[in-house]
């Protein structure tokens, strides 16, 4: 376990029964696996999941329900077990931790519960941390593209933290890494996040976009802050699964399709971001 970053996360709870829950789960994480430290931490969004498939070898798999505190995802689209794998780039094998899924405010958990895994997954010591998401896109592209995030809008009115984790999220979407992908990825610009489960109005989408948000979701944000809180160099993409002013309503099959298709894309900038 990442005695440093336990210390930091004193600063975040002060309810010692959740500090040993976190110590616990990164500690299972060790003893199942038999990896001493993790290199990375990787959190697939709704329809990614099948992306795994061409990752890598999977040493061990373990149900999200088995970790202290870590709730089991229930929306469509998102798996229940955080995978271990092996990933060999350029004759290096990093040791990554696979979420095939993730929860969310609207399900009614709190930020503290949604940001609890990142946490566990941090206390492994990862040095960095990639996080997937399929969104709505406030701008003239096509679905299946991907955007490189370069930055975030945290319009959810939650923070991860209730304690004086008092954190400098200027960069938390470290720059050296997100400009790897852009050379991968078809698009990059600024995900902003919402509590959801409705959409955003037009007006509401008119507003985001001449602020300059490009994707509108309803995650990632939260983790990605409870993640950078300790230390942890951040990237991140997000598929385009809706066209928020198309005139015709996407369909649950476009959404599936234009996932599916961005498979390979995801995967290479994953790849790029584990080889800076």
């Amino acid at each position: 376990m990442n005695l440093e970053r336990y210390a930091r996360l004193q600063d975040c709870y002060q309810d010692p029964f959740i500090l040993r829950s976190l110590q616990a789960g990164s500690e299972l994480i060790e003893e199942l696996t038999g990896v001493e430290q993790h290199d990375a931490f990787v959190v697939l969004g709704s329809g990614l999941t099948d992306s795994i498939l061409n990752l890598g070898e999977v040493r061990k798999r373990i149900p999200l329900a088995w970790l202290p505190l870590v709730r089991e995802p229930a929306a469509e689209g998102h798996g229940r077990e955080l995978l271990s794998i092996d990933l060999d780039i350029n004759s290096h094998v990093h040791h990554i931790l696979v979420s095939t899924g993730r929860i969310h405010l609207y399900e009614g958990y709190t930020p503290a519960e949604i940001s609890y895994l990142a946490q566990v997954a941090a206390l492994t010591g990862i040095d960095r941390a990639f996080l997937t998401n399929a969104g709505g896109c406030l701008r003239d592209w096509k679905l299946g593209e991907v955007m490189a995030i370069s930055d975030h809008v945290n319009m959810s009115g939650y923070s991860p933290f209730t304690g004086p984790a008092f954190t400098d999220i200027w960069e938390l979407w470290d720059p050296e890494l997100t400009t790897a992908m852009k050379a991968v990825t078809q698009q990059n610009g600024t995900y902003a996040i919402l509590r959801g489960p409705e959409f955003q109005t037009q007006r509401e989408s008119e507003i985001m976009r001449s602020n300059g948000i490009d994707m509108v979701g309803m995650s990632t944000v939260l983790e990605a802050i409870a993640l950078h809180q300790l230390g942890v160099r951040l990237a991140g993409v997000s598929v385009v699964s809706d066209l928020s002013f198309d005139a015709t309503p996407t369909t649950h099959e476009d959404v599936l399709e234009a996932v599916q298709g961005a498979h390979s894309t995801v995967l290479k900038a994953l790849n790029t971001m584990l080889s800076c």
